[in-house]
């Protein structure tokens, strides 16, 4: 998807603990003008995220070693560079409002239960994917106004 003067991939981030997952997310999503960023830490995600410019969501597990999906959305959010990125918390944890609720608080604006069902997951990465690049339209417009 291309608009005048945005960029023509859309770059997704992609956290998780286990490599099997990343790949898997990877291949779920792939579509021609994506770009994916794996890390299997939540230290690797918030250096990525920083790193580049240009992520338009990130795909975040909840349940990793060190610093849970929780923490990694805090820091992401309280950082001026990243607190706009979309993110959406991929998780085996009880679908319990308390849990949902929780990603809800440290900035997520959505949340897929595991075993992840490709159709719904495809179909809320596109609607992301769209939403991004008509912010960045946005912006730029407004930037010329």
């Amino acid at each position: 998807m291309q608009y005048n003067n945005l960029p023509a991939t859309f770059k997704i981030l992609l956290v998780d603990d286990k490599e099997e997952n990343l790949i898997s997310l990877e291949d779920m999503l792939e579509k021609e003008g994506r770009t994916f960023i794996k890390t299997t830490s939540g230290n690797e995600a918030l250096k990525a995220a920083l790193r580049y410019d240009d992520i338009g969501l990130i795909m975040l597990d909840v349940q990793m070693p060190d610093m849970d999906g929780f923490e990694v959305a805090k820091l992401l959010k309280s950082n001026s560079k990243t607190k706009d990125i979309s993110i959406i918390f991929v998780t085996a944890l009880s679908k319990e409002e308390q849990y949902i609720l929780k990603g809800f608080e440290q900035g997520a604006v959505d949340y897929l239960q595991k075993p992840l069902d490709i159709n719904i997951t495809k179909a809320k990465v596109n609607v992301f994917e769209q939403l991004y690049f008509y912010q960045l339209g946005l912006k730029n417009t407004s930037t010329e106004l």
